[in-house]
């Protein structure tokens, strides 16, 4: 292989985000330097945080700098070394980009073992969206056996792992989702108790008739509507963890009219960013590496093939098109 490809950030969006925001490049492959590892990557994460990234604004990491390669999750195969930490043949997984090539010193690259666990789980059920479900449902929302748990967007990457976890704990669990065939899946394979389906017009009544005894937890992704339904349905001294407000993220309005219950609930919300709290992801990508490699936890990916899909299967993620995980592969 002499050259390969990568895509950039071409522009910053101005309102909804287009493919145009995007470039495909063909660039040579790089010779490494002492202490650099080659990695051929296999399949690229897609994740909603990438648009936040897209965005020259302040938050909680630097925005994506235009013209460089698009940031992203990324599991792949070292194909040349020269750090003695990592062999030809290893399956990494790290944070590469969008690009079928990519160098890294090693020091945010990671060794997996692909003998139990497939290599794309790394980027999904045993990876930053699994380990997400995991800190908000243990670190913040801590439920109990018997208490009501509420996930947003439940058939996704983290939402599906939430669920699961909180009905391995004694929880009932409520999912919310869009449309009849997520809500099946969510009910009839992942084993939640309901799932409402917020696109059936009846969402306040829904929640209401799913969670009768009121709700104790609430792991919201989406924000907006979904989020305003399911507090109204709080129980007192509730715990909310905020993952990911998706249904704002490409400018859409997202009003929220029952905060009121934050106070008359007494309840806590607290926002997070599940790499904040690296010391706690051996503990949980443990949990989650035994429960994936023994079957005992379901998750499901949507493919999208080859690099050039990755613009597209990244507006259809931000707009819920995707069945669980969305990746991209790439060999």
């Amino acid at each position: 292989m002499n050259n390969f490809q990568r895509i950039v950030l071409a522009s910053r969006p101005k309102g909804v985000v287009s493919t145009d925001n995007f470039r495909l490049e063909t660039v040579a492959v790089p010779e490494i330097s002492d202490g650099q590892v080659l990695v051929r990557n296999h399949y690229l994460s897609l994740d909603p945080y990438m648009r936040m990234r897209m965005e020259d604004v302040k938050s909680y990491a630097a925005p994506q700098a235009l013209d460089e390669v698009m940031i992203g999750g990324t599991a792949g195969e070292v194909i040349a070394s020269k750090n003695p930490k990592f062999s030809v043949g290893d399956k990494v997984v790290g944070m590469l980009g969008w690009s079928e090539v990519a160098v890294s010193d090693g020091s945010m690259l990671k060794t997996v073992d692909t003998t139990h666990i497939p290599l794309s789980a790394y980027l999904g059920a045993v990876g930053m969206p699994g380990m997400t479900a995991w800190y908000g449902l243990t670190q913040i929302m801590a439920p109990k056996a018997g208490d009501t748990v509420a996930v947003s967007a439940a058939s996704g990457a983290v939402g599906s792992v939430v669920g699961q976890l909180a009905r391995m704990r004694g929880c009932r669990v409520v999912g919310i989702a869009g449309g009849k065939e997520k809500c099946d899946y969510v009910v009839n394979t992942l084993g939640f108790d309901a799932c409402i389906d917020y696109k059936g017009g009846n969402l306040f009544k829904d929640v209401k008739a799913a969670a009768p005894n009121g709700i104790d937890c609430l792991f919201e992704n989406v924000g907006g509507v979904v989020m305003d339904s399911v507090l109204a349905r709080m129980n007192p001294y509730g715990r909310i963890a905020m993952c990911g407000l998706i249904s704002g993220y490409d400018g859409v309005p997202m009003p929220i009219h029952n905060i009121h219950a934050v106070l008359s609930m007494r309840l806590t919300m607290r926002g997070f960013i599940v790499s904040e709290h690296m010391e706690l992801w051996p503990e949980g990508l443990g949990e989650l590496g035994q429960l994936v490699a023994s079957g005992k936890l379901i998750f499901r990916e949507t493919i999208a093939d080859g690099l050039s899909a990755a613009p597209e299967a990244f507006l259809g993620l931000l707009r819920g098109k995707n069945f669980g995980k969305q990746l991209v592969k790439l060999i």
